[in-house]
C-alpha cells in the first residue's frame, strides 16, 4: 500500500476557488481503481493550507490517478491559484 500526503497552499485571494476545485476531485477519485482512502483537510488556523491524505493499493494505481482527466484539469487551474504544492509518498514502517 502507498500513502500519499499532498499539501496545497492556495494564494491568499484564491482560497475559496482552490477549496471548490479540491472538493471536486473527491468523488471521481474515490471511484478510481486502487483508491482506498482520499480525504481532504483544511488547516484550522491558516485556511489557505489544504492536505489530502490518500491511501492507494499500489504506486502504479496512484500514478494512473495522476493522469486522469479530472486531475489534469485541476492541475491546469492550479497553475494560477496555488502558491505551493508538495507531495510525499510514504510507506508504513511500523
Amino acid at each position: 500500500m502507498l500513502t500519499v500526503i499532498a499539501r496545497i497552499e492556495a494564494k491568499k485571494d484564491k482560497v475559496e476557488l482552490v477549496k471548490e476545485e479540491l472538493l471536486r476531485l473527491i468523488e471521481p477519485t474515490r471511484k478510481e481503481k486502487g483508491c482506498i482512502q482520499y480525504d481532504l483537510h483544511q488547516d484550522n488556523v491558516n485556511p489557505e493550507f489544504f492536505t489530502y491524505y490518500e491511501n492507494w493499493e499500489t504506486r502504479e494505481l496512484w500514478q494512473d490517478h495522476m493522469k486522469t482527466d479530472h486531475l489534469v484539469r485541476y492541475m491546469k487551474i492550479a497553475e494560477d491559484v496555488v502558491a505551493s504544492f508538495v507531495v510525499n509518498e510514504l510507506t508504513k514502517i511500523g
